[in-house]
């Protein structure tokens, strides 16, 4: 089996004026991350250089806040150009937010070819976990990126307190849209947060990657946020349950698996590491 491998860079962190009750970026709850608004070009580049390294084909450009404004849309499409200058082999993933058609379009120019936007939740569920924008705007969004050109990556994150009917709610719903790729994320619990500080069992973690695997035969399904914490080292059964995606290095507020360690572990299973994000 090929696995595909994507690097995330945090290119603007913890500056985000929503309330999403799962989410350390939000100045409302105060959690002890990194806050910065724009991280220096060549540190970016250096990141990207890293990710490839890592033998990463994918590397995510995400911003904190609910959507893309002028300066955002500015400062993302000049990261793109200097990525796409200094490592063109990477297929660039932008992260950032609700956005317009024009706006994903001008990602796209800039150098952007996916598209990350999840629903993070059900859409019965989603007022629960946030007040300040509703769960069609993200939707929409969804649209807007495939309206543009650009491949959709979307999906959700899982054990915010949602019931097993909203679950399959939410991977229905991501089904709907038919994207390319689906993030997978595991809640990672941090006490300035107001939802239950509670892991989900591997074993029901596995349940719901397969759930997701039987609905998208076609997506590449990623295990993103959350793999090192709910697997521990039974990660490996994340393949067999429907995966063929890891994020690998760190991830936004929280520390990831040495990329060296995950490469060796992908090696020793025998599997086969993409080397083009659209193989």
């Amino acid at each position: 089996m090929k696995v595909y491998l994507c690097a995330i860079s945090n290119i603007s962190s913890g500056v985000c004026a929503e309330d999403c009750g799962f989410c350390a970026q939000s100045t409302k709850y105060k959690a002890q991350i990194p806050r910065y608004k724009y991280k220096p070009i060549e540190q970016i580049v250096a990141e990207a250089h890293k990710a490839k390294g890592a033998r990463a084909v994918g590397f995510c450009l995400v911003t904190a806040g609910k959507g893309i404004d002028e300066k955002i849309l500015d400062f993302v499409c000049e990261a793109a150009r200097a990525v796409k200058r200094a490592v063109p082999e990477l297929s660039l993933i932008g992260c950032n937010g609700t956005a317009t058609k024009e706006q994903l379009q001008e990602l796209k120019r800039a150098g952007i070819d996916n598209y990350n936007h999840n629903l993070e939740t059900a859409k019965s569920y989603y007022p629960a976990i946030c007040s300040t924008h509703t769960w069609q705007e993200r939707y929409q969004t969804c649209l807007n990126a495939k309206a543009a050109g650009l491949n959709l990556c979307t999906g959700g994150i899982f054990g915010l307190g949602e019931s097993p009917q909203q679950r399959q709610e939410l991977i229905e719903q991501i089904a709907s849209l038919k994207p390319m790729s689906i993030p997978i994320n595991f809640y990672h619990p941090n006490p300035a947060l107001p939802l239950p500080q509670k892991i989900l069992d591997p074993q029901e973690a596995l349940a719901i990657i397969a759930q997701v695997r039987r609905a998208n035969p076609e997506a590449m399904v990623m295990v993103a946020g959350g793999r090192e914490l709910v697997f521990k080292e039974r990660w490996p059964e994340i393949f067999k349950a429907g995966a063929n995606a890891i994020v690998i290095g760190d991830y936004l507020t929280t520390k990831g698996e040495r990329p060296d360690r995950d490469l060796a572990t992908l090696e020793r299973l025998g599997y086969e590491i993409a080397s083009d994000c659209h193989g």
